[in-house]
């Protein structure tokens, strides 16, 4: 059982949920997209919001300013929240637009507002849920399409609460966060989705 909660951690983080929901978006959305243009862009936001920030981290390890890619130190935060908001950016910028894709570009809107709202809690030397934003706004996306393109999303949908659920018990367990930052975690990583959703939904 402790195998399976650290494993959690490590399947579900933060890191992943962005490319997670591009591949569900395109995966389950009835538009029409060719599938070149599926593949150059999965690629594109792959690149984007996993490789290139992954390098970021390791080169932060290596030159001594992160001990772990979980970032226990609330300190240590500050230059990776600050270089994926800048990614997301670059993502919304060069990848999506709001007319082709609006779906997922208020996603990752909504992903870069809660990157924000977690780095300006860095400053108010508090230690929110980075995993808990990336599973609360992946499974808030889900159930917006769900509702958006009458689609039946219930297992997928369930399937993401019971790993939002088994990845808190599993930070609870390793001590890595209190309750209130899972809590809050969850809020800044889903009231941003509801939101924008006024905007597409």
């Amino acid at each position: 059982m402790k195998f399976l909660l650290k494993l959690a951690s490590y399947l579900f983080h933060p890191i992943w949920m962005p490319f997670a929901g591009s591949l569900l978006y395109f995966i389950t959305s009835p538009r029409f997209f060719p599938e070149s243009v599926i593949k150059a862009k999965i690629l594109a936001i792959s690149i984007l919001t996993i490789f290139i920030p992954y390098v970021f981290v390791m080169l932060l390890k290596t030159i001594g300013k992160s001990k772990s890619h979980f970032f226990p130190d609330v300190r240590e935060r500050k230059m990776p929240l600050l270089f994926n908001s800048l990614v997301y950016l670059l993502t919304l910028k060069l990848v999506l637009d709001s007319f082709d894709y609006p779906e997922l570009y208020f996603f990752f809107l909504g992903v870069f507002i809660a990157t924000m709202t977690a780095l300006s809690m860095v400053y108010l030397n508090f230690k929110v849920s980075l995993h808990m934003i990336g599973l609360a706004g992946l499974t808030s996306f889900l159930i917006l399409l769900s509702i958006h393109f009458n689609l039946n999303l219930i297992f997928t949908i369930s399937f993401f609460i019971a790993v939002t659920g088994l990845t808190a018990t599993s930070r609870l367990t390793q001590k890595a966060h209190t309750t209130k930052e899972l809590i809050i975690g969850l809020l800044v990583g889903a009231i941003p989705q509801f939101f924008l959703a006024i905007l597409w939904l």
